[in-house]
This record gives C-alpha cells, sequence and structure tokens, in this order.
C-alpha cells in the first residue's frame, strides 16, 4: 500500500465533519475539532471552496457548507450501486460469521423474491436459491418488508379478505394475526419467523435501508430447527441487523446512530 499523503487526509478529515451537526461549520469550529493549525485550515478551506466542495453560508460571513461536487459524486456512486452484488458480498461476510444460509430479498406484491444468497456449509441446511419467490407472510424477510410499508399499502396488498395460502401448518392465514404480528415486528425492527415456510427452518432478519432511509430489502439467517435455539436467536438477530446495517450503509444509508 502506498503512503497517505497528509494533506489530502486532512482535507477529507474536514469534508466528514459535515456529516454531523447542522452541517455549516467555520474555520474557527474545524481547527478545535481537528486540531490542526489556522493557516492549514485557511489554505484547505480555500482549496476546497475553490473547487466547489464547500461553499459560504449567505448572510453567515465565515461559515460553510458543503457545495454541489460532493452530491454529484454521491449520485454518480448511487447509480452505479448493484443491490444484488453488495447484497451477495454482505451475505458471504454474515454467513462466514454463523456458518448458516443467509439471504437478501425484496419485495414484489406479496411475495418476496431472493436476490442474494450464501450457503451453510453444514450437511443440514437450508436448501433454496436466489431468484425463487415465495410468498412474504410466511418468511422473516417477507414480514420485515409488509411492516415496514406504510399502512396504506398495506392494507392495499393484504385486504382483511386476503386469502393467505399456508405453507406449513405454523403459517400465518389470517390477515388480522399478520397485522398484530406485523405491529410487533415494526416496533422491534426484527422478524422471526418460526417453521412458517419450511417445517424444519426457522429465520431471523433485519430491514436494509437506503440513503433515503427507506427500507427496499431485507437480510436473514435461516437456521435448520436441530441447531436452533433460543440462546442462539439473540446472537443471530443482533449479527442480522449488524449485516442488515453494513448492506445499508453500502447503499448509502447513515444511521441516526
Amino acid at each position: 500500500m502506498g503512503r497517505l499523503v497528509p494533506a489530502v487526509t486532512r482535507a477529507l478529515d474536514i469534508l466528514e465533519l459535515f456529516l454531523d451537526g447542522d452541517g455549516t461549520l467555520s474555520a474557527p469550529d474545524i481547527v478545535r475539532r481537528l486540531q490542526l493549525p489556522r493557516t492549514t485550515v485557511h489554505e484547505l478551506v480555500t482549496t476546497l471552496a475553490a473547487r466547489q466542495y464547500l461553499v459560504p453560508v449567505t448572510g453567515q460571513p465565515g461559515r460553510y457548507r458543503l457545495g454541489v461536487r460532493p452530491y454529484q459524486l454521491g449520485s454518480r456512486y448511487a447509480e452505479q450501486l448493484d443491490l444484488a452484488a453488495e447484497g451477495q458480498q454482505v451475505a458471504r461476510s454474515v454467513a462466514e460469521t454463523c456458518d448458516e444460509t443467509v439471504h437478501v430479498a425484496i419485495l414484489e406484491g406479496t411475495d418476496v423474491i431472493y436476490i442474494a444468497k450464501v450457503d451453510s456449509t453444514h450437511a443440514v441446511r437450508m436448501v433454496s436459491a436466489a431468484g425463487r419467490r415465495l410468498p412474504a407472510h410466511c418468511t422473516s424477510v417477507g414480514k420485515m418488508l409488509l411492516a415496514s410499508l406504510p399502512e396504506s399499502e398495506l392494507a392495499a396488498r393484504v385486504p382483511d379478505d386476503a386469502v393467505l395460502a399456508a405453507m406449513t401448518p405454523d403459517s400465518i392465514t389470517d390477515p388480522a394475526v399478520l397485522r398484530a404480528a406485523l405491529a410487533g415486528i415494526r416496533q422491534r425492527g426484527l422478524a422471526v419467523e418460526n417453521r412458517e415456510s419450511n417445517p424444519d427452518v426457522s429465520c431471523v432478519a433485519a430491514p436494509v435501508r437506503d440513503r433515503t432511509g427507506e427500507v427496499v430489502a431485507a437480510l436473514s439467517i435461516s437456521v435448520p430447527m436441530v441447531r436452533w435455539s433460543e440462546e442462539r436467536t439473540g446472537e443471530l438477530e443482533r449479527l442480522a441487523v449488524r449485516g442488515a446495517a453494513e448492506l445499508s450503509e453500502r447503499l448509502g444509508h447513515r444511521s441516526a446512530a
């Protein structure tokens, strides 16, 4: 790896300061927060402003906000993102940690479509494939995605008289029961499926958000019942949340934390 260039590092440190707070900073603010010499900060800010990475705040002399150039770069980055490809990479990382099957899925109508999948190396594991479609109400990813819909949209997709097909004896088939389950999922920010799509498998899922904060996918970890336990559920939930957060970050989302 080549040597880091101090001036470039400092310029990027300045730009990253604008990710927090009210989005405006003065040169003294930057000096104080980065502990850099005033002359260095003045030169860097002047250069960044000349290249439209920073612009003066109207009516507030000496204060700056982000300019158009970071937005253009971010937009270009967003254009080349591939949810399936990014999801596959994150799913692989999660699967390497827990050695269970990991999926990333999107919602289409009342079904989920798996767009990424990494298998467990165990002899006993969930059998599925990227591209497979399943009823959303029977899966953890599907329930997570349904729970993320606005109430009006959820009602349109799953009306009170909807016929919900059962995949196993544990599948939810009553729209009212489904809505109650989705309310709990919405509150927790996590979905759990206990043998609802496969009598031998349980799953946990967490939401994946894009740069606007909208839920665009869900990441799940599927575990055969022979390796499922109450003690392990918490560990898998935390891992699913971390994986979904990593994928969200790759898509440009910044968490409130």
